[in-house]
């Protein structure tokens, strides 16, 4: 659904900023508020909502409900129905991805040094690489209203798509609490409503991505908010080099228990949610620079693949996402 025009914001109402840490990252958010709450009223609000997602959907935290999950033997775990809606919609994608998208990844992110055990100092041996793919994944898992059944042994890790959530969430108490005008990020994944006193969106621009030879690559994309979220998967911050000397990305292939390959440098999705499209992020990194665009394109989704091609980059553009720049 498109978003309605955006109504030009009163001159006396300023910009405020606000900004913390959560979920292992930074958060800020800008926004114009007519009326409603007092600055640090609504900072108090987005503190709240934070420490809730991390209560619930953290895999650091050991008191989460996600980690309760994870710890929990055969049988039914009653959680928050957050997390029931948030992994019924990751296990929607798994479904309609083949599994190159699957919440149920922890074992294997803890066996990459990727999770709460730390760094390792080397690939995992393909014996337990294989022992974690044969185990339970995420169609053993099921769903009920504030209750998911625990297969045995299976460990959620739902960090591609929590940080979406919350974002989301974030955006809704702003609705809630009069803020006509806003852009809310946390690490890096956005969502933009509204325009500025000068009638301009917010614009945000996306991170330069490097080539194999450690060199920027690539355009500068700068994309306007207004009823739209976006978030990015990329290899440029977390991964670990491997006895060949290549960059294993932090985006593992939960059907082949890898890291994908770093033909991919980066993956932006445009969606109306943020949760959204931070989980489309990491689905078409999987899928790659081959079937990737193609299974976007055919779903309509908004996706920019930086890939890299010798020493520099190449861009590919869904037609969706060709169409909004255009419009734009």
């Amino acid at each position: 659904m498109d978003a309605p025009e955006a109504a030009l914001p009163p001159a006396e109402a300023p910009v405020v900023r606000l900004s913390g840490t959560s979920m292992g990252t930074y958060w800020s958010v800008a926004l114009i508020a007519p009326k409603g709450p007092a600055p640090l009223a609504l900072r108090r609000g987005i503190v709240a909502i934070l420490d809730r997602v991390v209560a619930v959907m953290s895999h650091w935290d050991r008191s989460s409900d996600l980690c309760r999950y994870n710890d929990s033997p055969r049988g039914w775990v009653p959680v928050d129905p957050s997390l029931c809606a948030v992994l019924s919609a990751a296990l929607h994608l798994s479904a309609n991805s083949g599994g190159a998208y699957d919440p149920a990844i922890g074992g294997l992110v803890d066996a990459w040094g990727f999770g709460p055990p730390g760094p390792v100092a080397c690939p995992p041996p393909d014996d337990r690489i294989a022992a974690l793919l044969s185990g339970p994944r995420w169609a053993d898992i099921r769903v009920e209203e504030g209750r998911l059944w625990q297969p045995g042994c299976l460990r959620l890790d739902l960090s591609s798509i929590a940080k979406g959530y919350a974002v989301d969430c974030v955006a809704r108490h702003l609705t809630d609490q009069g803020v006509v005008s806003y852009l809310v990020d946390i690490g890096g994944e956005l969502r933009g409503w509204g325009i500025k006193h000068d009638a301009t969106p917010w614009w945000v621009d996306l991170e330069p991505v490097t080539g194999r030879d450690g060199r920027p690559g690539g355009m500068l994309t700068r994309i306007a908010l207004h009823g739209l979220s976006v978030a990015t998967s990329g290899d440029s911050n977390r991964f670990m080099t491997g006895p060949d000397g290549r960059r294993l990305s932090h985006s593992l292939d939960p059907r082949t228990g890898w890291p994908v390959p770093d033909d991919l440098a980066a993956v932006t999705v445009l969606h109306e949610d943020c949760m959204m499209a931070d989980a489309l992020a990491t689905a078409l990194t999987v899928l790659g620079p081959e079937d990737g665009p193609g299974w976007a394109a055919a779903r309509g989704i908004m996706a920019l693949f930086v890939r890299r091609v010798g020493a520099g980059v190449v861009e590919i553009i869904t037609p969706a996402l060709a169409a909004l720049a255009e419009e734009g």
